[in-house]
């Protein structure tokens, strides 16, 4: 079976198991019938690791730096989202703190890992 490179990433893998938990919550939210919420959440959701998979096969470092930028910026969108969720009572603080605290840990992995694509 082929391997892509950012298989291998730490950031990719992170950002996929962060996915897997908003599209649990998504799932919940669809139970609800809350469809948009459900919606917007799944795509910010694997924006994060869209970004990180579309940028490791950039032909520049500079290339693979915007796209991890917009990976970031996707966990400040997922962030959003959750704190929405939150104050709207639709998840519990426990849920809505796990899930910041692991996004929070992720941008701060994506800009380390920015920072070794400047040398």
């Amino acid at each position: 079976m082929a391997k892509f490179r950012f298989q291998d990433l730490e950031i990719w893998k992170e950002s996929i198991e962060i996915g897997m938990i908003l599209f649990d919550i998504a799932d919940n939210l669809e139970k609800m019938k809350l469809f948009r919420f459900a919606e917007q959440l799944r795509s910010a959701g694997m924006s994060m690791s869209n970004n990180i998979a579309e940028g490791s096969g950039s032909s520049s470092k500079a290339d693979f730096r915007n796209f991890l930028n917009m990976a970031k910026r996707s966990t400040f969108e997922n962030a959003n989202i959750v704190i929405i969720l939150s104050k709207k009572n639709l998840i519990d603080d426990v849920t809505m703190s796990t899930v910041l605290d692991r996004l929070d840990l992720l941008c701060r992995k994506i800009t380390n890992f920015q920072k070794t694509l400047t040398r």
